[in-house]
């Protein structure tokens, strides 16, 4: 009769009194999470090659991890040894798999035929010496541990590192080339959970063949939750499913198998009972916890959607606005050359009654262009395609140009235009911008005053004031309403009635202004004491010192 290790028969296979509980608690959670990873990335991922090679890891590492709780549970040495085989068939082949399934994560291709032929040859030793004094020599029948061969001591051991050492330069090798900084962080961290899993799970199974203390072997089970992390990256670098649903399921099923399992050990009819109340508790508050996430996913995921599709929407108005412009600015410039035409005699002589609808077009042609110019400059200042040209200037030398230039256009309209611009020595009115594009948003601001008021007077000014720099023009126009003040400074944003007292109105000049501070690391605001009390509008620049 076969002599057999000192305790009980396993029951169901997997308990007996010689399997440590804590046992249950490393194995049985890592085999439900990576069986239900495996199978939720193959099915979500199209049944791709990486779905797969991922589920085939998954599914060997989890019967490698059943025969080792088999190992420990039998006191038959013919079941240790045959299970005990089994874990030295499985184990370097789940590190041939990890390689093989980095090289498809990083190439995006297949491995070579030449490739899986050498990992196949080095492999075959393992399968043909497998059954072979030179895998396993016999049982300790006193521990029921195996006397551990070539094959089992040193070679598959020699075989892991090689396959480690292998992602380690296939990593390296695909990062160098790669000048992304996106795709590069996914090579690594995706390479560093599997090779940190790998080691992990060496480290535990050399502890264990070198020292014959199997109970520090268990070690190696630590990987598993990294492993699993390396699951949730890859789920989300293939979009498969919500990392946070999927985290929520793993904690929910991890808890209820935990206070599962203990029904193998608990002996107190009572204890049952009350484990037997907290499981089904478990497993109810749960299913509400799982629920309530997935609908808050499903929320996310409508407005990712709708968002994806906003992106798309502004994206053609863009395309939109560009192709209109473009356009309309094509024929203003055609209409352009035939009203000039008409005022310069190249057509011949004409009526001073068309003269002057002649010089209204044009009047109004001008007008069009500047229109169709603002909405390009904002669509391009948006997409970040204006270039800045940034130098130290005099700003003041701007503002006194611009005031002189509109000084004329504010006076035919019957308004007072006044400069108040304090001129002391110690005034530092020097900023570091671009001339041309602070120029437009003088003429824009001052333009703005002028076409809101009917009468009165505009004032234009500026402050040197503790290394910031104020210009403010105030006017005795229409003034601005608390909810017009909302609008402001917005696309397309304009005062509620400004269209009655500007036909030409767009929203968008105001909008460019704010663009164009904003990049200069200014500010600008406006501010009125409401509707027909007039408005002051502020820029606010940093000063430069004087060289």
């Amino acid at each position: 009769m076969e002599q057999l290790c000192p305790w009980e028969s396993a029951q169901y296979f997997i308990y007996s009194s010689n399997v440590p509980t804590l046992f249950f608690y490393s194995h049985t959670p890592a085999i439900v999470v990576a069986l239900f990873a495996g199978l939720f990335v193959f099915y979500k991922s199209g049944k791709s090659k990486i779905g797969a090679s991922l589920l085939a890891i998954s599914i060997l590492f989890s019967l490698w991890s059943i025969f080792d709780l088999i190992i420990w549970a039998t006191n038959r040495p013919d079941v240790v040894l045959f299970y005990w085989s089994l874990q030295i068939l499985l184990e370097p082949l789940i590190y041939l798999l990890c390689f093989y399934l980095v090289y498809l994560f990083i190439k995006n291709k297949d491995l070579d035929f030449r490739w899986k032929l050498g990992g196949i040859l080095f492999y075959l030793p393992v399968v043909i010496l497998l059954p072979t004094s030179q895998n396993l020599i016999g049982v300790y029948v006193d521990y029921c541990n195996a006397v551990e061969g070539f094959i089992a001591q040193y070679f598959t051991y020699i075989l892991e590192a090689m396959f480690i050492l292998l992602i380690l330069f296939l990593t390296i090798l695909e990062y160098r080339k790669i000048a992304q900084a996106a795709r590069r962080k996914e090579i690594v961290f995706f390479s560093l959970g599997i090779m940190v899993f790998l080691a992990a799970f060496s480290s535990g199974n050399i502890i264990g063949s070198f020292t014959e203390n199997w109970n520090l072997a268990q070690a190696g089970l630590i990987g598993m939750p990294i492993f699993i992390g390396f699951l949730a990256y890859l789920v989300v670098r293939f979009h498969t499913f919500n990392i946070k649903l999927f985290a929520t399921q793993a904690l929910v099923w991890g808890l209820s198998i935990l206070i599962g399992s203990q029904f193998f050990f608990i002996r107190n009819p009572i204890n049952r009972i009350l484990n037997g109340f907290t499981l089904v508790a478990a497993i109810i508050f749960g299913y509400f916890l799982i629920k309530s996430v997935k609908k808050e996913i499903e929320q996310k995921e409508q407005l990712a959607s709708l968002n994806i599709s906003l992106q798309n929407l502004i994206k053609q108005r863009e395309s939109l606005v560009h192709l209109v412009t473009h356009k309309v600015k094509g024929s203003f410039t055609r209409i352009k050359v035939i009203f000039a035409g008409m005022l310069d005699g190249t057509f011949g002589d004409i009526s001073p009654e068309i003269k002057k609808r002649a010089e209204q077009g044009l009047e109004f042609n001008n007008a069009g262009v500047q229109t169709a110019d603002l909405v390009l400059n904002v669509a391009n200042m948006q997409n970040g395609l204006i270039k800045y040209d940034m130098k130290v200037l005099d700003f003041k030398d701007i503002i006194l140009k611009t005031f002189a230039e509109k000084k004329i256009q504010a006076e035919a309209k019957g308004l007072v235009m006044e400069s108040i611009i304090h001129a002391d020595k110690n005034d530092i009115y020097n900023v570091v911008g671009d001339a041309f594009w602070l120029k437009e948003t003088v003429s824009n601001l001052i333009d703005n005053s002028i076409k809101y008021t009917r009468t009165g007077k505009i004032t234009v000014g500026l402050e040197d004031g503790g290394g910031k720099i104020k210009f403010y023009i105030k006017d005795t126009g229409i003034g601005i309403t608390n909810e017009d003040k909302k609008r402001l400074f917005t696309e397309g944003g304009r005062g509620q009635d400004a269209v009655k007292v500007n036909v030409d109105s767009t929203g968008y000049g105001l909008y460019s202004v704010k663009l164009i501070v904003e990049a200069h690391k200014g500010k600008v605001w406006a501010e009125s004491e409401g509707e027909g009390k007039g408005s002051a509008f502020y820029v606010e620049m940093d000063a430069t010192p004087k060289s």
